[in-house]
This record gives C-alpha cells, sequence and structure tokens, in this order.
C-alpha cells in the first residue's frame, strides 16, 4: 500500500465491512499513522486466518502481522468501539479550596499479579484498571490528581458525584471481568474534608483518611467515612455501618461505612458472559510493503 493515503485506508476499511457479514467477522475500528506509513485496525473473528481471508477478497491486502488480543482489555481502554479522540490541549484545572470529596482506586493483589504473570502483562492490567477509572471519572465530574502506581488518587466537587463514581467504577470492573481472561480487583476509599491544594496535588487528613478507607475496604468495596455518609444525600440504607475502625495514624477511633453498590443497575456491566465471544484481532499493517 506504499504512497497510499488515509482516504484510500478508510477506502479499505469500506470494503471490509461489506462483505464481513458473510464470513462471521466485524472489523470494529482502524488507525493510520501517515508518519510511519503504518495502519492498524481491530477485528472480532473467529480465527486469524477468517480475518486475513476478508482482507484477501476485500481488497488484496493482508497484514503483515495478526495479534490476539482480550476483548475486555480493549474496551476497558476505547470504551464503546470508535476512532479515537484527539487529546486536549488544555492545562488541568486549578483545584481551589473547600468542602470535597478524596477518592482513592486500589489493584487488589497487585504484587501478587505481577509476581505470577511477569511485568508487563501486570503494567496492561494497570492501564485497563487506569482506563476503567478514568472513565468513570468523567462520567460523575472527578478529576485525577495523580497517580499511586497500582491505583488513582481523585477529587470531586460533589460529595455525592464521588459515590456515584465508585459505584460506577465497580460495576465497570465487573463487566470488564464477566469476559476478561484475568480477573482485575480493585477497593476503594472516600473520604470528605478540605484537603490541602499544592501544586496540583492534595494533603491532608482527608487524604490520608481515604488512603487508610481504602486500604481497609474489602476486594470489590467501596468503604467511606461518616462524613461522607451523612453529606453525600443517597440513600442511608446503602450505607451499611461498619462499627469503629482504628486506622493507622489516627489517635481516634473511625466511623466506617461499607456503601453497597450491587444492587443498582448499569449500562457499564456487560450482558455477556466469559467465552461468550471470540477473541478480536489486533492486525498490524505495514502499508509501505502493500501494493
Amino acid at each position: 500500500m506504499r504512497d497510499l493515503t488515509a482516504e484510500d485506508v478508510a477506502e479499505a476499511h469500506r470494503k471490509d465491512l461489506e462483505i464481513q457479514d458473510r464470513y462471521g467477522v466485524k472489523y470494529l475500528t482502524y488507525w493510520y499513522d501517515s508518519k510511519r506509513c503504518t495502519g492498524f485496525c481491530l477485528v472480532d473473528a473467529p480465527d486469524a486466518a477468517t480475518a486475513a481471508h476478508v482482507h484477501r477478497e476485500a481488497h488484496g491486502e493482508i497484514a503483515s502481522e495478526i495479534i490476539p488480543v482480550d476483548l475486555a482489555t480493549v474496551e476497558a481502554f476505547l470504551g464503546r468501539i470508535s476512532d479515537p479522540r484527539l487529546a486536549s490541549r488544555a492545562p488541568a484545572p486549578q483545584m481551589d479550596a473547600g468542602l470535597r470529596a478524596v477518592m482513592v482506586t486500589d489493584i487488589v493483589g497487585s504484587t501478587e499479579l505481577t509476581a505470577r504473570l511477569g511485568d508487563l502483562p501486570a503494567l496492561e492490567l494497570v492501564r485497563a484498571h487506569d482506563a476503567l477509572v478514568r472513565r468513570g471519572l468523567a462520567t460523575h465530574d472527578g478529576r485525577e490528581v495523580k497517580h499511586t502506581g497500582d491505583g488513582i488518587m481523585a477529587v470531586f466537587d460533589n460529595i455525592a458525584n464521588a459515590v456515584r463514581a465508585a459505584a460506577d467504577i465497580q460495576r465497570r470492573f465487573c463487566g470488564y471481568n464477566s469476559e476478561a481472561s484475568e480477573d482485575l480487583r480493585v477497593r476503594i476509599g472516600i473520604d470528605a474534608g478540605e484537603p490541602v491544594s499544592d501544586q496540583n496535588d492534595l494533603f491532608g487528613a482527608t487524604v490520608q483518611l481515604a488512603f487508610r478507607l481504602c486500604s481497609e475496604a474489602e476486594a470489590d468495596g467501596i468503604l467511606v467515612s461518616e462524613a461522607v455518609r451523612d453529606l453525600c444525600g443517597q440513600e442511608l440504607t446503602r450505607f451499611v455501618g461498619l462499627g469503629e475502625r482504628h486506622l493507622k495514624g489516627f489517635p481516634k477511633t473511625v466511623r466506617a461505612f461499607r456503601f453497597e453498590w450491587r444492587n443498582e443497575p448499569s449500562s457499564a456491566q456487560s450482558i455477556h458472559q466469559k467465552g461468550s465471544r471470540s477473541k478480536p484481532f489486533w492486525k498490524s499493517e505495514r502499508l509501505t510493503a502493500m501494493s
């Protein structure tokens, strides 16, 4: 495909779409890098040979490499499959003082995952975590403060939105795990107060308590402080009191509450069961090698 333009590649993709149904294949999206003369497409197919056959029949261009990928991981990064949006160049908003909720996520057993799977596969799981959490933040007006290595700290101006986001994030992980080959579980802690802002980071007792609550939460759980329960305006029956907790660094006991998120349906949950869908193939095409 030497000397082809982005329009030519788009036309090749259109031809794939015209015949894909004959072979039980679905070409989901594609990318074209004009600087490297490289194209990539994502296809949901029963096997690599079928995916390649559609390419061959539609326009005669064959991928140089076909790589099986986990569909759940792809969806974690892309959400609803679509062409990627351009990243915003706007500077990060300054965080002003006031009552806010601080939310902390943490991947359960991250050290064990790294030891068992290896560095690169574990890193892919961290990236899937980041994508799912950031989608939940965007949906509920949360702002990422920083990455903690195996989690994310975020802030919300609206306390109720923090709880809604946490529930949404857990449901997204539930949907992810229904299709992924490797389960990815998180715990979440939330506190509300007036954290101290400095250089786009947050400090103080509110931040510290959010981290402590996160560490106390069970896998797939959401643990919040009494302040969050009282201020968020959510149904009080969905907050289960866990009594007084002795948390490291806090001289007084802290009342903690588990938020029950499972009894609320969400479109983020997948309707598919594990193994119900064929794996897509990430196809890397060297355009300079094509005629």
